[in-house]
């Protein structure tokens, strides 16, 4: 009897559910089937569209492949930028050494130099991440090189300013040949 008892009051249970259910409209059927009828009361969220679930794998993974090569000219191009942030911080650096020779401003300028010549040979190390054929690094490339180039000139001028570059003519006074006597002139008796 015990038995009876529990399986008339779940029938009765699962009546009052699918009444409930029935009767309200926002109780939602989870079945994958969706022409069931409480799966047409729910509007399709905001940007969804049964079309795109029904995507086949190709154009999926065409897709794919386009965002990660529009991700991949992106990165490219942060990474070309990048010298241009380090271009002013050098350039800030430079301006707070001064101009007078110690050693602050030594080290500031020869990492000045040190920098960019070293940018400049892994340039192919640099882009080789962002390497597709659909994605064209020329471009970032020269921007690349030309912002490091940019930072070379910058500690090129720091050190003209430091006045540690030879470029006035008494800097090179040790590497003339000395100049011939025009005349001599003594007195006396000559001592040979």
């Amino acid at each position: 009897m015990l038995d009876l008892d529990f399986s008339h009051q779940a029938k009765a249970i699962r009546e009052q559910v699918e009444v409930m259910v029935a009767g309200r409209k926002w109780a939602v059927c989870l079945t994958d089937n969706s022409t069931s009828p409480c799966s047409l009361d729910v509007p399709d969220p905001p940007g969804f569209s049964r079309a795109s679930s029904e995507q086949d794998d190709s154009t999926l993974s065409r897709q794919k492949k386009e965002a990660e090569s529009t991700w991949k000219a992106q990165k490219a191009w942060e990474v070309a930028q990048a010298p241009f942030k380090n271009l002013l911080m050098m350039g800030f650096m430079m301006w707070m050494a001064g101009s007078t020779v110690h050693l602050f401003s030594i080290g500031i300028t020869f990492s000045a130099l040190w920098q960019p010549i070293s940018a400049l040979q892994g340039v192919g190390k640099v882009f080789e991440p962002y390497k597709d054929r659909k994605v064209d690094l020329l471009a970032p490339k020269l921007l690349f090189i030309a912002l490091n180039l940019g930072g070379l000139a910058l500690g090129v001028w720091k050190l003209n300013t430091l006045g540690l570059l030879p470029t006035h003519a008494s800097d090179w006074v040790s590497s003339l040949p000395p100049s011939q006597e025009v005349e001599y002139s003594g007195g006396g008796i000559p001592l040979y």
